[in-house]
């Protein structure tokens, strides 16, 4: 008879414990539910971080493979002028917009003369010597051959002086990234082109105002012992603001910031600025420049 009383009593104990579980899980729903979670949004979510996880490890190693596949293929191509010739194709469409791009009435931004101040006086390259003022003399070739000058000219500092002088406050950008407000003072290189007329293409004689697109298409500068050189394409030779300068902020260039003369162009990167100028020949081939040799583009327009 005990045992049978104490049967009912477990099932009751039973059916109340399966009871109160229910009511803790209705609980815990409610809670839930009050405290707006969804247990089946947040395994949703879950999986889908997982797959996400997994897709973004595969693309990750796919990108890594195809960069470093991308890589040794390209440095394994031939070069062209120092560098590889993708790489090289690549500066070439570059120069091929920029030149398109390019308007002789497109003006680099001029800044107020108080913001002006002293660049760094970055790269020495043809500075090595020391400078004879005295004895320096500008090398001129590739003329027009007429009466009026000869295809090969000396020039003094003096002669590049009685050009009209300009004065623009521009900006001198490196292709380091780092830019500097200069002012300039000096003779347009269009004024200098104008006065010692290039040869012509068609042999006609040199009339740089009415027909500058049949002036031969380059100009080539070089330091004083020709170790540093650059090549410029003639659109840009003649533009109004590409000048011949003999001071920098008011004062005479200094040897480091190429003294006597240097180029100021404000359309190109520093590394056609070139300093201490003792040649300037005109020619319809592309002239060689130091840079592009070692990499960089020829152009070197922004």
């Amino acid at each position: 008879m005990s045992e049978e009383r104490e049967q009912p009593q477990r099932l009751t104990l039973a059916a109340g414990a399966h009871a109160t579980e229910d009511r803790s899980l209705v609980g815990a729903e409610v809670e839930q539910a009050e405290a707006g979670l969804d247990l089946g949004a947040d395994r949703e979510v879950e999986r889908e971080m997982r797959r996400l996880s997994r897709r973004s490890f595969l693309w990750g190693a796919a990108a890594l493979a195809t960069g470093v596949g991308g890589w040794r293929w390209l440095t394994t191509r031939r070069e062209d002028d120092g560098i590889p010739w993708p790489l090289r194709r690549a500066h070439e469409i570059n120069e091929q917009l920029a030149r398109d791009y390019f308007r002789g009435t497109r003006l680099s931004p001029s800044f107020p003369r108080e913001l002006a101040r002293e660049p760094r006086a970055n790269g020495s390259i043809g500075l090595e010597d020391d400078l004879d003022a005295t004895s320096w003399r500008l090398n001129v070739s590739g003329l027009a051959d007429s009466d009026e000058q000869d295809t090969d000219l000396q020039l003094t500092l003096d002669q590049i002086k009685a050009l009209p002088r300009v004065e623009m406050v521009t900006e001198l950008r490196c292709i380091e990234g780092w830019s500097a407000v200069v002012q300039w003072a000096g003779a347009r290189f269009a004024d200098f082109i104008n006065t010692y007329r290039p040869a012509t293409r068609s042999g006609r004689p040199s009339d740089p105002q009415r027909e500058p697109e049949d002036l031969v298409g380059y100009v080539s500068l070089e330091t004083e012992d020709g170790s540093y050189y650059v090549g410029l394409d003639m659109e840009s030779a003649l533009h109004p603001q590409t000048l011949l300068c003999y001071e920098m902020n008011g004062k005479p260039l200094t040897e480091p910031h190429g003294a006597p003369l240097r180029l100021a162009i404000p359309v190109k990167y520093g590394i056609k600025n070139i300093k201490r100028i003792g040649t300037i020949r005109f020619t319809d081939r592309r002239p060689p420049d130091y840079w592009a040799e070692r990499g960089y583009d020829w152009y070197a327009g922004h």
